[in-house]
């Protein structure tokens, strides 16, 4: 078989195995195994443990892990029991966090200066937990690996550089980067749930979003960007509200009340 016609049966092939669904019920295409992925996230956490000064601030790092803990223990026994949880809290300024595949947490200290409360970086682990939850790395990795699949055929096939150029970038602005915002906002429907039933105050999202938006600087378009803009993220929590705010009622009467002290 020519090399181009194994090349699109193995793209086929990919598609027709590799779809699953999010918590949210959103068809995904994922074509590495749990296995993989949770070892690739292994390998990145402990390079970045490598590269990366950790913090030595043993206020900070119990207070981050407390927080994360809460989120940790409201998951179901299954989610759980399937990933190998850790937290590493790294001396680094920017206002980030992360969660690898396989259950590995990373908060840069620089956040605690934007997530100004327990509520805020709870909303900011369970966002990123929410990533981890709904395989959104294997997701990726497996859109990168069909998009150079099909680039390698359209090569083969005698397509010109200049056309080539033309799909690329068309494919990143009709394809991977709306894709990207459509799996930040799921990380975030999922994470606000997360975090009111650990008993946390979902509200303080909102407020966390507005610290983001006017402490960060200017932003390109929201359809060149990978994220959604803080704007929008605030009116689509907005419309969760209600329903979070009931989770964390329930929380607290079952006595989940997070008192973790930064």
């Amino acid at each position: 078989m020519p090399l181009s016609k194994q090349l699109f049966s193995l793209l086929l092939f990919c598609l027709l195995l590799g779809c699953a669904s999010s918590p949210l019920n959103r068809r995904q295409v994922m074509i590495f195994s749990d296995a993989d992925m949770a070892q690739r996230g292994q390998q990145q956490y402990e390079q970045m443990r490598q590269e990366v000064p950790l913090s030595t601030d043993s206020r900070d790092i119990d207070y981050v892990r407390c927080v994360a803990n809460y989120v940790i223990n409201a998951l179901d026994a299954n989610q759980r029991g399937s990933y190998l949880w850790e937290v590493t809290v790294f001396d680094n300024e920017q206002a980030n966090a992360f969660a690898l595949p396989g259950g590995k947490i990373g908060v840069y200290n620089g956040l605690l200066g934007v997530a100004v409360n327990q509520h805020q970086l709870a909303a900011v682990i369970a966002h990123e937990v929410g990533h981890v939850l709904a395989n959104h790395s294997n997701e990726r990795a497996s859109q990168s690996t069909l998009r150079n699949i099909g680039v390698r055929v359209a090569q083969i096939a005698g397509v010109d550089d200049s056309t080539l150029e033309v799909i690329d970038y068309g494919t990143q602005l009709g394809l991977f980067l709306p894709f990207n915002r459509i799996q930040e906002t799921e990380a975030d429907s999922i994470g606000v749930v997360l975090m009111a039933n650990a008993g946390f105050d979902p509200d303080q999202t909102i407020y966390l979003w507005e610290n983001m938006r006017d402490s960060a600087g200017p932003r390109p378009p929201e359809i060149i960007s990978t994220h959604p803009s803080p704007d929008s993220r605030i009116r689509e929590l907005r419309e969760l509200m209600t329903a979070a705010n009931a989770l964390q009622e329930a929380a607290n009467r079952r006595g989940i009340n997070p008192d973790c002290q930064p």
